[in-house]
């Protein structure tokens, strides 16, 4: 599958079929600090993913009002 990270964008292979918490344990990304989105949608941690899915790997940002 296609892997797309960000922070810096980069683009990696990974082979498949995987759940998303294996994925995110082989990339050493820790789960709580990353929403991982597959096409259009929000997969969550025990989701398998295909050999020929698009997954984006995005980092979760916070904020609020000062």
């Amino acid at each position: 599958m296609k892997v797309v990270l960000r922070n810096p964008r980069r683009e990696i292979e990974v082979a498949g079929p995987v759940k998303v918490s294996v994925l995110l344990d082989r990339l050493e990304i820790n789960p709580e600090s990353v929403l991982v989105i597959r096409g259009d949608t929000l997969a969550a941690r025990d989701e398998d993913l295909s050999d020929d899915d698009v997954v984006e790997i995005r980092p979760v940002m916070s904020g609020g009002a000062a």
